[in-house]
């Protein structure tokens, strides 16, 4: 008899904690998009996405750390029109995004320190 009321207190108990958690996570969340919390989060991890490194960047065109920006027009040139003809859009924009990461940075390393 006293093993079936300490079962049912305890199935009873987990049900109250487990509504009492629901109920929680989902003022959470209510409290989380009030913020903007959620959405800047989510905004963060898109851009992180799409940002190709520089390392990344010569991979793709296949130049070295110390190859002129003729260099890397040149293999850009190469790989997109290679890719216009019998490849594929996505290679393509890859090609076109490496030399875009890589563009800022000759920039950059041009204008100098300021």
């Amino acid at each position: 008899m006293a093993a079936r009321i300490l079962a049912n207190i305890i199935i009873l108990g987990s049900g109250i904690m487990a509504r009492a958690f629901a109920q929680a996570y989902r003022q959470a969340l209510t409290n989380a998009s009030k913020n903007g919390v959620a959405q800047e989060a989510v905004q963060n991890i898109r851009r992180a996405s799409k940002t190709m490194t520089e390392v990344e960047a010569r991979q793709v065109l296949g130049v070295a750390e110390h190859s002129s920006w003729e260099d890397v027009l040149q293999k850009y040139d190469n790989l997109f029109e290679s890719n216009a003809k019998n490849g594929s859009f996505y290679l393509q924009s890859k090609v076109h995004r490496a030399k875009e990461c890589l563009e800022s940075l000759y920039r950059s390393k041009a204008e100098g320190p300021n």
